[in-house]
């Protein structure tokens, strides 16, 4: 019998727990839903204004939904002493590292394709550009968030206040690809330029940053003894 990848191990155990408890997904949807339904009466946005804006607000809203599923993702190895089980396997520091990213993408996309349906109906949107390419601007800018995210998320495990470490240390690091993330998305949806400078510089983000963090990862894990 063919052995699984040890990533693909850690990643359907992470994703076999969430599907038993959802709690991850569901605070992440009630709380990036609670934000766009704010914005939506705070603004009462016009069509031509709501495209101007929505790239920002979803973007935002993904943003801080995420901190809690990032949060939860390594606070769960610590019960019973899982993390220092995992640290014990033959399985390298990087697919334990990889398992989570993936995992944690799996859960913000999920939340990010709920959000889509009831975002447009809320600021009546619709693509002048060519809509086809948000499918190759969330799913980077996702990336973006969750590599460096689940990354930090570990640095901060052990500390007293790690739910307010966590944001203060990711957010600034993120800013880069939250702003091609918004300005990628407004282009395409006001169709007044070509995103595609954009689209480049998240791909390059997630390329520099998924490589440092894979190379760090094991002195990171390895400092939790």
């Amino acid at each position: 019998m063919k052995q699984r990848p040890y990533f693909l191990i850690h990643l359907l155990k992470d994703l076999r727990l969430e599907w038993r408890s959802r709690d991850a997904i569901n605070s992440m949807l009630f709380f990036a839903l609670l934000v766009v339904v704010l914005f939506s009466l705070a603004f009462d946005p016009t069509r031509a204004v709501s495209r101007q804006i929505s790239g920002g607000i979803l973007s935002v809203a993904v943003m801080f939904a995420s901190v809690t599923a990032l949060n939860q993702a390594w606070a769960r190895e610590l019960r019973h002493q899982v993390l220092d089980a995992q640290r014990m396997t033959p399985a390298p520091a990087a697919s334990l590292f990889i398992g989570k990213v993936l995992a944690n993408f799996i859960f913000v996309s999920v939340v990010e394709l709920a959000l889509a349906p009831l975002f447009t109906i809320f600021y009546n949107l619709h693509a002048i550009g060519q809509g086809w390419l948000l499918l190759v601007v969330l799913p980077l800018g996702t990336w973006a968030l969750v590599v460096n995210g689940t990354f930090f998320a570990a640095l901060s495990i052990r500390t007293r206040s790690r739910e307010l470490l966590l944001p203060l240390i990711l957010f600034p690091i993120f800013i880069p690809a939250l702003l091609g993330m918004v300005q990628a998305t407004t282009n395409i949806l006001t169709g007044e330029a070509d995103p595609g400078l954009w689209i480049k510089l998240l791909g390059v983000y997630d390329v520099i940053f998924t490589t440092v963090c894979l190379l760090l990862f094991e002195l990171v894990l390895n400092a939790e003894q």
